[in-house]
């Protein structure tokens, strides 16, 4: 029987666990899985591409839920304005100000190191191209989407539908949608480059410190992504199209 039940949990996607056991994310992401832009293959998949044997994954999984914290908030059943408000507090507000840094440490280690370790070049080249892509890409959602969202869930209790400037909501999402993929696979294949964030034997501390950095930008674009992904969009794609069933 326990077999049946692992082997049903390696077949659910980890998008769907992450939305289902919040305190799985911390697991995901102490094992380096996607579970945002890359969380819609099934666990034993994920496992198999990060060379983890399913049950030790399972056993993390099972040990986080007894532990719980408050990482483990169920923010699918937070309210669509109250999400909005704390991606905009939380993540975007850490992006502007980690990538300053970020840009800093590649800068300083790729001239000291760049020569013997051609492979951070690349890695400052997807800094700089993933930096340029955020930066726009939050501010289209402050100015634009969140502000209409929330608006959209305030027309629940009042009745006055918001009007949007690009028609359905699904516009919008789908080009960011489309740019969180971009964004993510930019982190995936810094994370290939550097060996998950392993810097060489004998690193110097800058070098240490910038590999540390991109580990902890990758988490966050993580949770980030995963908010708006699989609870904020799905969410209020499904305010809109119930408000337009009822007109």
């Amino acid at each position: 029987m326990e077999d049946f039940f692992a082997m049903a949990a390696t077949q659910t996607t980890v998008r769907e666990i992450a939305l289902q056991q919040p305190t799985s994310i911390r697991v995901f992401e102490r094992f380096g899985i996607d579970y945002c832009c890359g969380g819609r293959k099934p666990l034993e998949q994920a496992c198999e591409e990060r060379a983890i044997d399913p049950q030790t994954l399972l056993d993390a999984l099972a040990e986080a839920v007894v532990a719980g914290g408050e990482d483990g908030r169920d923010w699918a059943k937070a309210p669509l304005g109250e999400i909005c408000n704390h991606i905009v507090d939380t993540h975007h507000a850490y992006i502007r100000a980690e990538l300053p840094r970020l840009r800093f440490l590649a800068q300083k280690v790729v001239a000291r190191h760049g020569e013997t370790h051609p492979e951070l070049k690349e890695i400052q080249q997807h800094v700089e191209a993933v930096g340029e892509e955020l930066l726009q890409h939050m501010q289209k959602e402050e100015v634009m989407l969140f502000p209409y969202i929330t608006s959209l869930e305030r027309s629940q209790e009042n009745g006055a539908r918001p009007v949007g400037c690009f028609g359905s909501i699904h516009n919008p999402i789908r080009v960011m949608m489309a740019e969180h993929d971009s964004a993510g696979s930019a982190v995936a294949q810094m994370r290939v480059l550097s060996g998950d964030f392993n810097p060489p034997e004998g690193a110097c501390p800058t070098y240490r410190g910038f590999y540390q950095a991109l580990l902890e930008f990758e988490m966050d674009l993580h949770q980030h992504v995963h908010l708006e992904n699989n609870i904020l969009f799905p969410n209020a794609i499904q305010m809109e199209d119930g408000e337009a069933a009822t007109l």
